[in-house]
């Protein structure tokens, strides 16, 4: 076996072959797998907050795993997030995760970073292997979904707060470039969400808000995106986004960030943002089957709106650490 360097150029046929290793090595997941123009989106984005890194590990000329990793440029050059590490489920057990992993350590010691920071299911062989290889869990996130042919539609519209002194603006797509500065003002806000405790809060400016904007149509997905305004300034107050296929090739919507900033907070914003948003996405996406949402689970206050909304626990995953 060899690991070698994956272009980030996109016309690596390296990349499909780590893309298929990646739906292999998922088989057992019951959600939504990342289809090619996301899977190549999430590990080849190279914008002003991050580079990325890919290696794939090639046996007789067929790759049968590899890695990603994002390289944080703005805040956090400390750490790496990894995304994805996978051997193909028929190759395991002869060392080839290890030697990735090994590999992986050697990679972030020349990039001068000393944390590691990845996800897997909480339980099964991701796990197994983070665990055995000194890896430490960091935080627990509950993945929900919401089942839109079983909803209670009826129900929802009676959950709808009526909020005075607030308006909603929405758009499909990304965000227009008027509306970037006060999409980052609120992007910041997120900052005090749960998280690892040796990740540093990150810095939304326009520029790198902007190169993620832009590059959602290639990573083949559209969004609904609403933002809460106070009438009296016009200052933006909070954010909700769903993401949906473009192609609609698949019946997922994925619940992307909801935050409404501590100083609007107390006024039912975040119900009154995501349910509006909701039902909007069942007007204009009416093959939108099922919602699936992820949320820490030390994160009481969305876990109770989403379990208001019908949102049922899905799996749990695992955020994993390793010190290097």
């Amino acid at each position: 076996m060899r690991i070698q360097p994956i272009g980030l150029d996109q016309a690596d046929g390296l990349l499909a072959g780590l893309h298929d290793a990646y739906l292999a090595a998922s088989g057992d997941d019951p959600g939504p797998q990342l289809s090619l123009p996301r899977f190549r989106h999430e590990v080849c984005r190279d914008d002003p907050g991050a580079g990325a890194e890919l290696w794939a590990a090639v046996e007789d000329g067929a790759v049968v795993g590899g890695y990603g990793l994002s390289l944080p440029r703005l805040d956090n050059t400390h750490m790496a997030g990894m995304f994805p590490l996978v051997v193909r489920p028929e190759r395991r057990g002869r060392g080839l995760g290890s030697a990735l992993l090994e590999h992986v350590r050697d990679r972030l010691r020349a990039h001068g970073r000393r944390l590691l920071l990845t996800q897997t299911p909480a339980t099964g062989a991701g796990a197994r292997f983070a665990r055995a290889r000194g890896l430490k869990v960091s935080l627990v996130e509950a993945r929900r979904t919401l089942d839109l042919r079983k909803a209670g539609w009826e129900a929802l519209e009676r959950m709808l707060p009526e909020v005075s002194g607030y308006s909603l603006e929405r758009w499909i797509g990304p965000t227009r470039p008027e509306l970037l500065p006060d999409l980052a003002t609120i992007m910041n806000g997120m900052n005090d969400a749960p998280r690892d405790g040796d990740v540093e809060d990150m810095n939304w400016d326009v520029e790198r808000l902007r190169a993620r904007e832009e590059g959602i149509p290639s990573s083949g997905q559209s969004c609904y995106t609403i933002i809460a305004r106070r009438d009296s300034n016009g200052e933006p107050a909070g954010y909700t986004r769903i993401y949906v296929t473009a192609g609609r090739s698949d019946g997922w919507g994925r619940q992307a960030d909801t935050t409404v900033l501590p100083e609007h907070r107390g006024h039912r914003l975040g119900l009154l943002m995501k349910l509006s948003n909701l039902f909007w996405l069942r007007e204009r996406e009416p093959h939108i089957d099922r919602i699936q949402t992820w949320n820490a689970t030390s994160n009481t206050h969305m876990l109770a709106i989403n379990d208001a909304m019908g949102f049922e626990l899905f799996d749990e995953w695992n955020e994993w650490r390793l010190a290097i």
